[in-house]
């Protein structure tokens, strides 16, 4: 009896020692050191990569560390393996009450010890998370707590838990107290660290975070709040309040400040429920919940987007909220964290069942660099908001306004050019070399009108939902007409050149039109193509929020910008060349003709400019970071009232359009004198008459001649006539 009964008494001993031992300690694996529930959560081991061949898109997998399940998947990118899943967890339903069963740990440590002594019968293994809390800690859930913090958090782990808080909230949330809502939200608080932020983006299921944001509001709608408001988590990355409603409740808000990264000032976020909503609830007692999240936002993955390239940056808390059914809108202030100038925000609100953010629920009421003010409505699957931040750009509204009414006055002016132009299109082109100039105004038209339709229609994209490949066809032929804008004002330079240096030798006018349309067309088309060939396949040839080309991963962008900085300096030398040939003064020239000379050179410099895309040339200032605003609005102004200079310099200050104009005006009219004089003219002269055009003639009649015309040009012009020069050449033998 006696050694029985010391037999007893050591068995009690050693059980309170291992539960002791169990309950204030936490087993350290591979030299870690000791982790207490205050310290930063361990964020996984770093494990060797595959050692095979890395050919592009192959892939291989490696086992995990020791007492972790699972696997770790990497991908060859670039010639190098890139981690790109993992699935290692240590945590399992048993493990997590492990340490609240001591008779089960007695079985596991103490084999030895003969079981019949007790009476003891082994317990039933635990089968779900439901049943191993309903068993070990009904009352406050806390059982799970000290499992969950002591494991490292990897991607495997981190899936684990959020499975584990998915469950609680389906099985467990019939009666949701203040310390139930504690233990949860200590749980969860434990993968929400910046520091395993990271290891979110290797879970294989991309829902997992919208899955953690459904089951904490769902968990929190169960909750039930006293008669006072209430504080009740207060936990680093998630914090919860509420407070009671009803129809006699004066307007009422929820405030948060969290910080973010361990920065000393907390970001703010206010939810607040407009007085004329508290009017439709019943008289009896309702209740409001706020949840704040500072962290969750950095990992929320939309479904819809096909291209991780493309995702949309939150710039504030994430703010859950759980009201009565009947309120339908709700109020909020976001403090930016970005608070950059350039950061504009956009309210919107996270769809449950889409699993993504959608802008159509909010309106964003006041915009400025530190602060936003949004108006949301409120559903069963519109419970959660925040702001979105646009990618970073000079974004001001007098760029806006700028750009909207400067390409829409352009477009007009495209197609006024263009309807002009074939107008006039028989009278104006009667030589090869006039012929090539209106065919080089007609492309650059036609290209320039084509480009600002796709710039409109990739601008209205950027603000709806997202199909990488209908950004990638936007983005293609915006870049390939933008393209054939610049090689046609390049081919329009080399026409000038072409006429000023070449006099008695001319090209065949079939010949200028195939070098035409190859550089025009075909050389952006080259261009354009190897740049999609190059940089689809890595998901590299947009970049992230708009339909453009990609700068910060493959420089994509390039390949707009050194062919249109190389020909707008080109073009600025034949804008030399021309100004050089302009202000040669005639000897015994007068101070009338040196400011006549000055001013031609002027109108030269004036009319080529826009024609030849010097215009462009200002957007080298805007690349510079940090270059004043005043150079963004010069570069704007220039740039999206390009059409309507086309229309002024190429078109409408022409002489010999206008003139075509008046005259096709008074064909109408049945007065079509002028028109029929010309070709009876020319019969007068005979094959053996040359006809020349002189200065002095030209400037009679009020037409100075441009130095990229042919005299030529002039020959068959109404109001030329009377002025011509005529002198008779000798016949050839």
């Amino acid at each position: 009896m006696k050694s029985r009964a010391t037999t007893i008494c050591c068995l009690i001993l050693f059980l309170a020692t291992e539960y002791s031992h169990s309950r204030f300690h936490i087993r350290t694996k591979d030299g870690d050191k000791l982790q207490g529930p205050e310290r930063k959560p361990k964020t996984g081991r770093i494990q060797e990569k595959c050692h095979g061949p890395c050919s592009t898109s192959s892939n291989c997998s490696q086992p995990c560390a020791q007492h972790f399940h699972g696997e770790i998947g990497f991908i060859c990118n670039g010639n190098k393996w890139q981690k790109s899943t993992e699935t290692c967890t240590s945590l399992s339903v048993e493990t997590l009450f492990m340490d609240s069963n001591s008779a089960s740990r007695l079985s596991v440590a103490a084999p030895s010890i003969t079981l019949h002594i007790l009476d003891y019968q082994a317990p039933e293994p635990i089968r779900s998370v439901a049943q191993g809390i309903q068993k070990n800690c009904p009352l406050d859930y806390a059982c799970i707590i000290n499992a969950v913090k002591s494991s490292e958090a990897t991607s495997g782990n981190i899936a684990f838990i959020v499975e584990l808080l998915k469950n609680i909230s389906t099985d467990l949330s019939a009666n949701v107290t203040r310390e139930k809502m504690k233990s949860y939200s200590k749980v969860a608080n434990h993968i929400l660290d910046p520091a395993v932020i990271p290891n979110w983006a290797f879970i294989p299921d991309k829902n997992v975070s919208s899955d953690l944001l459904q089951s904490v509001n769902w968990f929190a709608r169960q909750l039930h709040i006293r008669n006072e408001p209430e504080h009740i988590v207060d936990e680093f990355f998630i914090q919860t309040k509420g407070f009671p409603i009803n129809n006699n409740t004066s307007e009422r808000s929820l405030s948060f400040s969290m910080n973010l990264n361990n920065t000393v000032e907390g970001i703010l976020g206010i939810i607040e429920i407009p007085r004329q909503e508290l009017w439709k609830l019943p008289p009896n007692a309702s209740q409001a919940v706020g949840i704040a999240f500072p962290t969750l936002g950095a990992v929320l993955k939309e479904a819809h987007l096909e291209n991780a390239h493309l995702p949309r940056v939150v710039n504030g808390l994430v703010l859950s909220v759980i009201l009565p059914e009947k309120l339908e809108e709700i109020l909020f202030t976001f403090e930016k964290i970005n608070k950059s100038q350039n950061a504009r925000a956009q309210c919107v609100g996270w769809h449950s069942r889409k699993r993504k953010w959608d802008e159509n629920v909010c309106e964003t009421t006041l915009d400025t660099k530190n602060r936003v003010k949004c108006r949301c409505n409120y559903t069963n699957v519109m419970m959660s908001f925040s702001i979105l931040m646009s990618p970073i750009s000079v974004d001001n509204r007098v760029l806006d306004y700028i750009t909207c009414i400067g390409l829409s006055v352009s477009i007009l002016s495209l197609i006024l050019c263009l309807i002009i132009e074939a107008t006039v299109w028989s009278r104006v082109v009667l030589t090869d070399i006039s012929y090539m100039r209106h065919v080089c105004i007609v492309n650059i038209a036609v290209s320039l009108l084509t480009a600002n339709v796709w710039f409109i229609l990739g601008s209205n994209f950027n603000k709806k939902a997202q199909d990488y490949n209908w950004c990638v066809a936007v983005t293609f032929f915006s870049h390939f007409f933008y393209l054939c804008l610049f090689f046609w004002m390049l081919f329009k330079a080399l026409l000038i050149i072409y006429g000023l240096l070449v006099v008695f030798r001319r090209m065949m006018k079939s010949r200028m039109m195939a070098i035409g349309f190859a550089v025009g067309y075909g050389c952006p088309l080259v261009i354009a193509a190897t740049t999609v060939a190059i940089t689809v396949p890595g998901r590299g040839y947009v970049r992230r929020g708009a339909c453009w080309l990609n700068w910060d991963d493959t420089k994509a962008l390039l390949a707009f910008a050194i062919p249109a900085l190389v020909i707008v300096a080109v073009n600025l030398v034949v804008v030399l060349v021309v100004a050089v040939n302009t202000q040669r003064p005639s000897i015994g020239s007068s101070k009338s003709q040196d400011v006549a000379i000055i001013l031609r050179i002027s109108k030269n410099v004036a009319i080529l400019t826009p024609l030849l895309g010097l215009t462009w040339g200002f957007g080298i200032a805007t690349l510079i970071e940090g270059t004043s605003l005043i150079f963004h609005i010069i570069f704007a102004l220039l740039n999206a009232f390009q059409g309507l200079f086309i229309l002024l310099f190429g078109t409408i200050m022409d002489h010999k359009i206008r003139d075509a104009l008046r005259m096709r005006m008074s064909s109408l009219k049945g007065q079509s004198r002028a028109v029929e004089a010309a070709p009876c003219f020319m019969e007068v002269l005979g094959p053996g008459w040359r006809v020349e055009l002189l200065q002095e003639a030209g400037r009679q009649a009020g037409m100075e001649r441009d130095s990229h015309v042919s005299l030529e040009d002039f020959l068959f012009l109404p109001e030329m006539m009377p002025e011509l020069s005529v002198r008779r050449l000798p016949r050839k033998n």
